[in-house]
């Protein structure tokens, strides 16, 4: 009894993680500035602000934001996207172009009506 609740919970395991390595579609439904660090210039500190997206897909919510401060462009909001995800990164296309963000939360989608 024992070998096979083990043997199911290692199979589950298994198929989430090769479930985050599949492609999957989803929709970019917000866009938000939030606080991501803080730059100091002499005795004056300011804050660093980086974009977060919220990317919906059928089953999850998934907030991302830039990886590297070389991303400055805003993403068009209910874009569809083309993602993967592999450990806390999150790789997606969006309108032809690649971007790789890292995933600071995900969450249940809502249920739909």
């Amino acid at each position: 009894m024992r070998r096979a609740f083990l043997a199911v919970t290692v199979l589950v395991l298994g198929m989430t993680a090769a479930a985050k390595d599949k492609e999957m579609q989803g929709t970019i439904i917000s866009e938000n500035s939030v606080q991501c660090g803080s730059q100091a210039k002499g005795k004056k500190t300011s804050d660093l602000m980086c974009q977060e997206y919220v990317i919906r897909t059928d089953t999850t919510e998934y907030h991302v934001r830039q990886e590297k401060e070389g991303h400055k462009e805003m993403l068009p909001v209910n874009a569809p996207v083309e993602l993967t995800i592999s450990k806390d990164k999150m790789k997606f296309k969006v309108n032809g172009k690649s971007y790789e963000m890292l995933v600071v939360s995900e969450s249940a989608s809502p249920a739909k009506p």
